[in-house]
């Protein structure tokens, strides 16, 4: 099979709404007039971002997923999308298996495929995802206020213990283990609450590398602080890592790390003003998505946490650097 043929076969689909899509030198996009473009990329590496062992379907799923979660930090809806992959050889199953994931979740929020490359190599995804959005409505990372609420969407941990035990680092029994992987490599983009907290969240970001280091962009970007209660965080732990605690087989300092610093969650973290509260809990409602309070900003640069006696806990919770 040629890489025409390649991309022919798996990769080609009539367009709805782009004016142009594959088989050209460029796509050609026509967003809505009154509307912003919202443009992200993000790289998928064999080794060192999913195991090469990965259920392909899944693969394609969370390989669009974490592009569209961008998409939902910044309140956008999505519009289209290109694929760059590298393929150390041409697999028809494994093919046929990345695209029917990839395709399907793009499918379920109207996102078409409208152009990209391949190539021979190491296995590698690089996806671009194109949003829009009304005019002045994005939502940004700046935007946080001294005395705002913070928040985070979901629940958090999962990803990281399904890493751990697949590494051979921890054990998890079987259930818990399988939906701890799910949650790993099928992540759910929150796109419904990123556009309904548009006009009520003074900023977001999309959490992949951790909650707390995540937040930290918000902070810098907003020259602000911020205290976490570490109470309302436990919250957040996610299902797998409840059974884990309450069977007491897994260091609670461990699942506390998961919670707090974990990646590959895909939620939200944002903020907004304490009179917007009734709002944040309508737009969590509203898309069908549950929201924790879990801390304030403050102008004190900084983020710190407290127990439930509101006394000091020590930060030593790194999330996930690239190059660290």
């Amino acid at each position: 099979m040629t890489e025409f043929e390649l991309i022919a076969h798996y990769f080609t689909r009539p367009v709805r709404r782009a004016a142009l899509g594959v088989g050209d030198d460029c796509a050609l996009l026509l967003p809505t007039p009154g509307m912003q473009l919202a443009v992200s990329s993000d790289m998928l590496v064999a080794g060192r971002h999913f195991f090469a062992d990965v259920a392909p379907e899944r693969l394609g799923h969370k390989a669009l997923a974490v592009n569209l979660s961008d998409l939902a930090a910044c309140g956008a809806r999505p519009l289209a999308f290109t694929l760059a992959l590298a393929l150390p050889c041409v697999d028809p199953a494994w093919l046929a298996g990345f695209a029917r994931g990839l395709l399907a979740l793009a499918d379920s929020h109207g996102c078409e495929l409208v152009g990209g490359d391949t190539t021979r190599g190491p296995l590698n995804i690089c996806i671009t995802v194109f949003g829009e959005l009304p005019a002045g409505q994005a939502l940004l990372r700046s935007g946080a206020r001294p005395g705002d609420d913070i928040y985070a969407s979901g629940s958090l941990g999962d990803a990281r213990l399904a890493l751990l035990a697949l590494q051979g680092h921890i054990a998890l029994p079987a259930e818990p283990l399988a939906r701890a992987r799910q949650r790993l490599e099928l992540p759910t983009p929150r796109l419904a609450l990123g556009q309904a907290l548009r006009g009520i969240a003074s900023s977001a970001v999309d959490l992949s590398d951790g909650l707390l280091g995540d937040l930290a962009h918000i902070l810098r970007a907003s020259g602000v602080g911020a205290c976490i209660d570490t109470r309302a965080t436990s919250q957040l732990m996610a299902e797998s890592a409840r059974e884990t605690s309450a069977s007491s087989a897994l260091d609670p300092e461990l699942l506390r790390q998961c919670t707090l610093a974990g990646g590959d969650d895909y939620e939200l973290a944002f903020t907004a003003p304490p009179a917007l509260r009734a709002a944040v809990a309508a737009a969590a409602q509203a898309s069908a998505t549950p929201v924790a309070r879990i801390g304030a900003v403050q102008a004190e640069p900084g983020l710190r946490l407290v127990d439930a006696q509101g006394q000091p806990v020590v930060n030593r919770y790194a999330s996930f650097d690239h190059f660290q």
